[in-house]
């Protein structure tokens, strides 16, 4: 245990707490049992780092990654146990999806230490909701997605800016006197700013080895998929890159890709709950909704600009951006009348020159344009939307 709480202490005094994510205020840190999950390479790491150094005690705190080679020999529930006899209060446990019992063991910790606090993270959206019928009475499950184009311009640029309401956005209430070209910007965060680790070298690359990880291992070992059936992933990820945006043909897909038309829906909900795809449904109300998938998009923007190479699409890039900003907040359709509905409000998404003839019959209704600075009357500019969280 002397190698873990050096590695921990290490890794925490390393930690830089200049910049958080939007996720850090949001979580009650007080709850004795909580889970962070989102898609590989958001920063969830970092933001429990950066909690346990600006407010807990180092000498009752640990921080351990299951991928340690401690974990090769030794139990979760036992060091638990250990660290509480040795007075430790709080337990933070990174990447806890590549422990093979994790969901009995933390159960276990639960109700034996009610003087422990815990704090668990999981890369896999799939794996943490695959044993979260055990936990589901004891941990309180948050989960976390990329950089928005606010945190964008905090991380990369220094530029500090406020979180506006959607309804602050609409009422044209967005004051940003401190970003000198915000469209240049904004186009920079398109390409690379939804994952912080775009601040490092080799930014393209490290993003396909998180493409390849969630498609090749997560998904497959989770969904307990053979590696062909990963394989076949990639290839239905790569149809939906190259589309503007994509409009699932179940029929179509299975006879492109050899595989069983029935099996198509499970692997784009698989690949959405991983963080690789975002499925626009249909808003009609009921049950019957829930399998009515209208469009579907990458997850972000930068996903796009990796994946489809020359053949992006300046329409799906919006779209694919407007959709993934809002969904954190809110929930977004398919529009009989626009490209998205929300709230009963419905919008419509392009560039500077698009125009209103597809809101004549809409009651309350929004031009989203981008190249724009400013809005004006129902015509709001598309980068104010990052701006959300």
């Amino acid at each position: 245990m002397d190698s873990l709480f050096k590695h921990s202490n290490k890794l925490i005094s390393e930690t830089e707490t200049d910049f958080t994510r939007y996720m850090y205020h949001r979580i009650n840190w007080k709850n004795r049992f909580l889970g962070l999950i989102g898609p590989r390479g958001v920063g969830k790491t970092t933001m429990i780092l950066q909690y346990i150094k600006k407010n807990l005690p180092q000498s009752q705190t640990l921080y351990v990654t299951m991928e340690d080679f401690y974990f090769a020999k030794n139990r979760l529930l036992d060091l638990a146990d250990t660290f509480t006899k040795k007075g430790g209060k709080y337990l933070f446990i990174d990447e806890i999806h590549k422990y093979s019992d994790w969901s009995r063991e933390l159960k276990l910790i639960y109700d034996y230490h009610k003087d422990l606090n815990v704090v668990f993270t999981g890369s896999s959206v799939l794996d943490i909701k695959k044993g979260n019928a055990d936990l589901s009475r004891r941990a309180v499950i948050y989960s976390m997605q990329g950089l928005s184009f606010r945190e964008y311009l905090m991380l990369f640029q220094g530029i500090d800016v406020p979180e506006f309401t959607l309804e602050q956005i609409l009422n044209h209430e967005v004051e940003t006197p401190n970003i000198p070209n915000p469209l240049a910007f904004f186009d920079e965060y398109l390409k690379k700013g939804y994952y912080p680790f775009a601040k490092e070298e080799d930014f393209n690359l490290k993003l396909q080895q998180v493409v390849n990880q969630t498609l090749e291992i997560d998904i497959p070992t989770y969904a307990e998929m053979n590696v062909a059936t990963g394989r076949k992933l990639k290839q239905l990820l790569a149809v939906v890159a190259e589309s503007v945006p994509f409009k699932p043909n179940m029929s179509k897909i299975a006879e492109m890709l050899n595989i069983s038309r029935n099996n198509i829906a499970d692997y784009f909900l698989y690949m959405e709950e991983a963080g690789m795809l975002a499925q626009l449904r249909s808003n009609t109300g009921g049950i019957r909704s829930l399998g009515k998938i209208d469009k579907i998009y990458l997850d972000n923007t930068n996903l796009v600009y990796a994946l489809a190479k020359e053949n992006q699409n300046v329409g799906n890039l919006r779209e694919t951006f407007f959709i993934n900003q809002l969904k954190v907040n809110h929930e977004i359709t398919s529009s009989a009348l626009s490209d998205f509905k929300m709230n009963e409000i419905d919008f419509e998404v392009g560039g500077k020159n698009k125009g209103q003839k597809q809101l004549i019959n809409a009651e309350n209704g929004y031009v989203v344009k981008d190249n724009i600075e400013k809005g004006y009357l129902n015509t709001i500019p598309l980068w104010h939307f990052g701006l959300m969280y």
